[in-house]
């Protein structure tokens, strides 16, 4: 995950940039989902869904923008 921050970071191009943040939210996701089984929570699931589909949704939104070049 530091990785990818040091890629969102410095990334020379912006579809770098997204990439790295796309792999940033999806260790998150599996983090929430390791937390929610290690405590017997699974109403953190749900967080974690919901994180993901709205994740999914800002990198199809940025690269749709990116390809217009707007």
């Amino acid at each position: 995950m530091l990785t990818a921050l040091w890629r969102f970071i410095k990334g020379p191009t912006s579809a770098d940039r997204i990439m790295a943040f796309d792999v940033m939210t999806v260790s998150s996701i599996a983090l929430i989902t390791l937390i929610a089984f290690f405590n017997n929570r699974f109403i953190y699931l749900d967080v974690a869904l919901v994180y993901g589909l709205l994740s999914f949704t800002g990198v199809i939104v940025v690269a749709r923008f990116i390809e217009k070049g707007m």
